[in-house]
């Protein structure tokens, strides 16, 4: 199959990359603002997808070589053609202080992609806030909880074993909006 790597979907793209690893023995979970990106539909453009895998970062860079994509830094692979670029942060899976137990696997015409949840998307981009203040990661939080069904209940008591439940409450109100 020929790609089109400057066309290419940021959901193609994630399950191209899922599938070269995949087939590589090497397990990666899609995380961060590229799940943002397609559990919204596109409401919200991520130009990087985050993975998270426990396989060395030099056993990675020779798998994606094979499409294309060069190690440009520590963690970071870009590919001439393409708008994305892929980033591989630290292992363990985990959205604060809590691994990450479930995923969601996602067929596509490239493959399957495997994803953080609906529920652990809001949480991950919530832990931006939570942490850091960062705004824009509490408007992509409410993004995937208008757009996917989610446990509130779950981010609730995620939230205050997090400490946060003031932030929590911030989050609510401004999913009423």
């Amino acid at each position: 199959m020929k790609i089109d790597w400057r066309n290419i979907s940021i959901k193609d793209l994630a399950a191209l990359v899922c599938r070269k690893l995949n087939d590589n023995n090497i397990d990666a979970v899609l995380v961060g603002g590229a799940c943002v990106s397609i559990y919204t539909k596109n409401k919200y453009v991520s130009y990087d997808l985050d993975f998270v895998s426990h396989t060395s970062l030099k056993e990675i860079s020779r798998v994606l070589s094979d499409i294309g994509f060069r190690r440009e830094s520590t963690r970071h692979f870009t590919h001439k053609d393409c708008p994305f670029y892929i980033e591989f942060v630290a292992p363990p899976l985990a959205i604060g202080s809590e691994p990450v137990k479930l995923r969601k696997t996602i067929k596509t015409r490239l493959r399957e992609l495997v994803m953080l949840i609906p529920t652990d998307s809001v949480k991950d981009r919530l832990a931006a806030f939570y942490h850091w203040n960062d705004l824009q990661a509490l408007e992509q939080a409410v993004l995937v909880a208008k757009a996917q069904k989610v446990s509130l209940r779950e981010i609730r008591r995620w939230s205050e074993n997090e400490g946060h439940a003031e932030k929590y409450g911030i989050f609510l109100e401004t999913l009423k909006k």
